[in-house]
C-alpha cells in the first residue's frame, strides 16, 4: 500500500491562541480555514515549509481530554499521546519553543533509539510534543 501521514489533528480550547502559538513556534503557515456550522466546529490547517501539517479543531462546549504532565504518563492511557517532529539541532529548537511559552517536560537527551537524542516540551494547552535529533554524533 502506498501511503503517508498527511497530518495530525488536535483538539484545542482556544483556536485563535494554538492556531497562533504553532505559526510562531513551528514557522507553521495556514493553509485554509474552515467552519461546519452544524456542530459549531472551526478548525485551521496549518503546513510547515517541509510538508508537514497540523490541523486545529475547536468546538464550544469541548472539555479537557488526557492532559499528561510526561510521556510516561501519557502512555497510561489508550489513544492520542503526542506528535513529534525532527530537527537538525535539538537544544536551539528545545529553548526557542521554551521562549515562546512551550512548558518543559523533559530536557534534551538521550533517546532509547541509539544514536537519537530527543526533548519533549507541551504547547500552551498542555498538549505534549517530542522533538529528535537524528543522527547525532
Amino acid at each position: 500500500m502506498l501511503a503517508r501521514l498527511d497530518h495530525v489533528g488536535l483538539n484545542v480550547r482556544d483556536l485563535v491562541t494554538q492556531t497562533a502559538w504553532y505559526r510562531d513556534a513551528f514557522g507553521l503557515a495556514p493553509v485554509f480555514e474552515f467552519r461546519l456550522d452544524g456542530p459549531g466546529l472551526s478548525g485551521v490547517v496549518l503546513a510547515h515549509p517541509q510538508g508537514w501539517r497540523l490541523e486545529l479543531l475547536a468546538r464550544p462546549g469541548s472539555a479537557p481530554g488526557l492532559r499528561a504532565p510526561d510521556p510516561m504518563t501519557a502512555v497510561l492511557t489508550e489513544g492520542y499521546g503526542h506528535f513529534a517532529v525532527t530537527t537538525p539541532e535539538l537544544e536551539p529548537v528545545y529553548e526557542a519553543l521554551v521562549a515562546r511559552g512551550a512548558g518543559e517536560v523533559m530536557k534534551p537527551g538521550p533517546s532509547p533509539e541509539p544514536g537519537i537524542r530527543m526533548a519533549w516540551v507541551s504547547d500552551p494547552e498542555g498538549n505534549l510534543i517530542e522533538l529528535i535529533e537524528k543522527n547525532a554524533e
